[in-house]
């Protein structure tokens, strides 16, 4: 195998290929990535077994071949190449080494054989569609801060994506909790989507996926069958598995019937809410809501640290409430809002809160408040 390749192709193509590589693996192959040349083009592939991410970059091919090299050292080599540097890459199959040379530099680096290489099997998908990128990265960014971390409930370890029924019609959906918020987001039901199955993401192939996503002008090949999912642009190819379980009835949670209104502004009470939260327990984090008359007092009370307090002028004209929230979820819900205004809906200090963005029900938040 023969090619050369400009240093900036080379650098995005082995920085995402190497991103999926687990730091911490116990089979040596997995460490490495796959470069097969062919034609004009050069493919890098990198697995983790349960993610697969393959990568085309345009290339001068003089002799066709495949080789591996370790995934976090050939990154680190091509990263600290000069900008614009043509990167000339030789291996001859016997000396199980591969040549790398740019300018002055020449580095050696040993190699496995390309037939040790795991690739995922191919699968038969259910349904294949087109989106948009900056719908996906809608439905992924605003739903994924909700994943669980938590692995004894590994199925609420990602991303739920399926089609559900909205007032609008047939929708996408992404849904996301750990039992303490949940993000529900909708979009439009792309043509070619409506047979497929419901599936849950992985976290880790939802950061990956968001690598993919930059670009607005680009349109993502998704396609989805029971076990893997698929999203693919002209250069990348990201396959990954998807949990094997049951995504828990998450309706059932989202309320109905919460009828006091609170109008403020995201960004405002965000801010109100990180300042008050300084003062905050590590543990507990918990800050208070007082609500009356158009007015919002937001509240910490930390024996240990001290106290805090901001009020906040806002629009509510129900009954007088106090409930009080972890100030994390808090943060992290406000911040997913794009309007100038977040709408939350709540029932009592006990039960579940609802938060959208003004009068848009494509994105629901639910947050379980706390005692305080």
């Amino acid at each position: 195998m023969k090619f050369s390749i400009e240093r900036g192709a080379l650098l995005r193509a082995v920085a995402r290929a190497q991103s999926v590589v687990e730091r911490r693996n116990t089979i040596p192959i997995l460490a490495n990535v796959l470069i097969e040349a062919e034609g004009d083009e050069i493919l890098f592939r990198a697995t983790d077994l349960d993610i697969e991410v393959v990568d085309r970059a345009p290339g001068k091919v003089e002799r066709a071949g495949a080789t591996t090299v370790n995934a976090v050292t050939f990154h680190e080599i091509v990263r600290k190449l000069p900008d614009g540097a043509l990167v000339s890459l030789t291996d001859d199959g016997a000396s199980g080494r591969l040549t790398v040379e740019a300018g002055r530099s020449n580095f050696a680096l040993a190699t496995l054989p390309k037939q040790d290489f795991p690739v995922m099997a191919s699968a038969e998908y259910e349904a294949n569609f087109a989106a948009p990128a900056p719908v996906l990265r809608r439905l992924f960014d605003k739903s994924k801060f909700a994943i669980s971390t938590e692995e004894t409930r590994y199925y609420l370890n990602g991303v739920y994506m399926h089609v559900a029924e909205a007032d609008s019609g047939r929708v996408l959906r992404c849904v996301a909790t750990d039992g303490h918020r949940l993000a529900r987001i909708d979009a439009g039901l792309p043509e070619g989507a409506e047979t497929m199955p419901g599936v849950i993401v992985p976290r880790k192939a939802v950061g990956e996926l968001r690598k993919l996503l930059e670009d607005d002008e680009t349109q993502i090949a998704v396609s989805v069958s029971e076990t893997k999912i698929r999203f693919a642009t002209p250069e990348i190819t990201l396959t990954s598995k998807v949990i094997d379980g049951t995504f828990p009835d998450y309706t059932r949670v989202i309320p109905q019937n919460n009828t006091r209104r609170l109008e403020v502004d995201a960004s405002d009470f965000a801010r109100a809410v990180d300042r008050v939260a300084t003062v905050s327990s590590e543990r507990s984090r918990a800050v208070k809501m007082q609500l009356e008359d158009d007015k919002l007092i937001l509240s910490v009370n930390a024996p240990d640290a001290g106290n805090a307090e901001e009020e906040l002028v806002v629009a509510y004209q129900d009954e007088k409430l106090e409930i009080g929230f972890n100030a994390k979820y808090l943060l992290e819900i406000a911040s997913q809002v794009d309007r100038e205004n977040a709408v939350f809906l709540f029932n009592s200090s006990g039960d579940p809160t609802l938060m959208r963005e003004g009068t848009d029900e494509s994105a629901v938040y639910v947050v379980m408040p706390m005692r305080v």
